[in-house]
């Protein structure tokens, strides 16, 4: 974990972290998309998220992957995920799978707002923004409410997720299996060996020396 709850993702939003196979929801809302503009961040939190002014931006350390940032404003603070080069679709499977443990009631985690386009290029996530307390050292409270979250999301379709997502800005595949062993072997390490062995492969046909 970093810092921050909000830089969680599983690139660091716990969906998209291996050890979560089991959450699995049968009815998933489409999660709301920004419309184009110069700064739709900001359009966002002046609109929808009721602020009246933006009183601060600074930066959130912890990702290697994306920009993060903490907007305080009049109406409380909200965090923000940026990518330069990556469109909008790692962030909305990080917003589905945050939204998916949020509804759990069980561990806590920052509740996903938006998630859009930026204007030249990218892609953006808004969130709640948590600050940690004392609890953070509680390491036995946190794994009983990782094993509650894993109960509540528990589905008839076996172990996976409704959609695909990333570890970082790598793919992460969830197609559902019967047996959590198969899902394991099969959609975590051995989807991984694969990418790996493709890349290699790559590599050799442009001459890399290694």
């Amino acid at each position: 974990m970093v810092a921050h709850v909000g830089l969680i993702s599983l690139s660091a939003s716990l969906p998209s972290m291996p050890c979560l196979p089991r959450i699995g929801f049968t009815k998933r809302r489409p999660f709301p998309m920004a419309a184009l503009s110069d700064d739709p961040v900001q359009e966002w939190i002046l609109t929808e998220g009721k602020a009246t002014q933006i009183t601060g931006i600074r930066p959130v350390g912890g990702g290697c992957i994306n920009l993060a940032n903490r907007y305080d404003t009049d109406a409380g603070s909200f965090f923000v995920k940026t990518n330069r080069s990556i469109g909008p679709s790692m962030f909305e499977a990080e917003a589905i799978g945050l939204d998916a443990m949020y509804e759990t009631r069980t561990i806590r985690v920052p509740k996903p707002f938006k998630v859009g386009p930026l204007r030249n290029g990218g892609s953006y996530i808004i969130m709640e923004y948590i600050e940690f307390g004392s609890s953070r050292s509680n390491q036995s409270v946190l794994g009983r409410k990782l094993a509650e979250m894993h109960k509540a999301g528990k589905s008839d379709k076996g172990f996976g997720f409704p959609v695909n997502n990333t570890v970082g800005s790598t793919p992460q595949i969830n197609t559902w299996c019967s047996d959590w062993i198969q899902f394991y072997g099969e959609h975590r390490l051995g989807y991984q060996i694969k990418l790996a062995q493709d890349q290699t492969k790559v590599d050799k046909e442009h001459g890399a020396s290694f």
